[in-house]
């Protein structure tokens, strides 16, 4: 995010925790939440490894938000006139919404849930970003004079051509909050849960019951620890996580830390379909490579209670069926310019709609730079006309 790592240390070693949270903040709003959550890319780059270790970056961070009591948001600039839509109350969204309220622009936050925070708050469990955490952040970007709208989904209680009529300019950051399907018999039964949705649920404080029941996770990445973890803290009578090749995607110390929580790791095998009973699963072999070379004829049932599919996540497409303006990729991703500006003139989108499911900090990177662009659009003249 182009964050100034080496100043915000210097600040913490003066105990001057305040100004390295504001120095933070120029480049990253989200301070208290990349705090707990970022997977600190930075680390990997600390000129400390050529000794040793990396200095432990993202501690200090936290050190800092710990110790720096309640920082409040700068001064907005002198007011544009300009009135800007920001559709996604997520990381990428918010941080768009931070900067460019201000520049002086009016901004207007649409979410469709209940709350802001996106996948902060709807997709990571609160044992690693505790709510409060989030709130701090949240609460700080509001403050710059932002109005929200949650609850209101964009296609379905509103449209982007109404929103157009209404607005200057409109910035599209629409997480990966959907889920997608495997494509074998049985995952529309009773018992089987998608990680999204539950996370989801769990998000808007309704927890699912895994009571002594035996839990099946069918996939290998972060969400996957993430649910895994989860469950094993509901009660659970046991829970294992399936993958399909011979490794498993997530982070090192999710993985490790999921281990030592108690959850079993399989490998080598494949969902087939799911049961009243379980899921049947069949043995794969892969190559040096990691990827699935041949798969056996012969089944196996793993039995549970609940399976649960995390496999991947996708944006919602709902936004764009309202206008035909708006060209997408083979993917089904918006296309747009070097600006973060679409087809659809005067209409910037970035982050999972445009990308992919990201990271947190790529979010506030890519929003904070369309956010620049969204102010130079609106300097030169455009936004009066639709």
């Amino acid at each position: 995010a182009g964050v100034d790592i080496p100043g915000y240390i210097s600040l913490i070693s003066h105990e001057r925790y305040a100004d390295a949270v504001r120095l933070i903040r120029k480049d990253n709003p989200f301070v208290a939440a990349c705090a707990m959550v970022c997977e600190h890319p930075c680390e990997a780059r600390c000129r400390r490894n050529m000794v040793d270790d990396a200095i432990n970056i993202r501690a200090l961070k936290r050190y800092a938000v710990d110790h720096a009591g309640t920082v409040p948001a700068p001064a907005c600039a002198e007011p544009t006139g300009k009135n800007i839509a920001v559709l996604g109350g997520g990381p990428g969204g918010l941080s768009a919404a931070y900067y460019l309220a201000l520049m002086g622009h009016h901004v207007e936050v649409f979410e469709k849930h209940k709350k802001l925070g996106g996948m902060l708050r709807y997709g990571i469990p609160s044992y690693r970003l505790p709510r409060e955490m989030l709130e701090e952040d949240v609460e700080m970007i509001v403050s710059t004079g932002i109005t929200v709208h949650t609850g209101v989904e964009v296609g379905k209680d509103i449209t982007l051509p109404q929103l157009n009529e209404s607005f200057d300019c409109i910035y599209i950051s629409i997480g990966a909050q959907s889920d997608k399907k495997m494509g074998i018999e049985g995952e529309d039964k009773r018992g089987v849960i998608s990680a999204v949705q539950m996370l989801r649920n769990i998000g808007d404080g309704t927890l699912p019951d895994f009571n002594k029941k035996r839990v099946v996770v069918v996939g290998g990445g972060n969400v996957a620890m993430d649910v895994a973890r989860t469950a094993m803290r509901m009660g659970v009578r046991d829970v294992k996580v399936v993958m399909r090749s011979d490794r498993c995607t997530a982070n090192i110390e999710e993985r490790e830390y999921a281990e030592i929580e108690g959850a079993q790791f399989i490998f080598n095998k494949a969902p087939d379909e799911i049961c009243d009973d379980g899921v049947y699963f069949r043995d794969t072999v892969c190559d040096e490579n990691h990827r699935v070379t041949s798969v056996s004829r012969e089944r196996k049932l793993m039995r549970a209670d609940t399976v649960m599919i995390c496999v991947s996540q996708r944006p919602s497409k709902l936004i764009l069926t309202q206008t035909d303006k708006i060209e997408v990729d083979g993917r089904g991703l918006v296309k747009i310019d070097g600006q973060g500006e679409t087809t659809y003139p005067g209409v910037f989108a970035s982050g999972d709609i445009v990308r992919g499911a990201r990271t947190v900090v790529e979010a506030v990177e890519t929003s904070k730079r369309v956010a620049c662009a969204i102010h130079e659009y609106l300097q030169s003249n455009h936004g009066t006309e639709h």
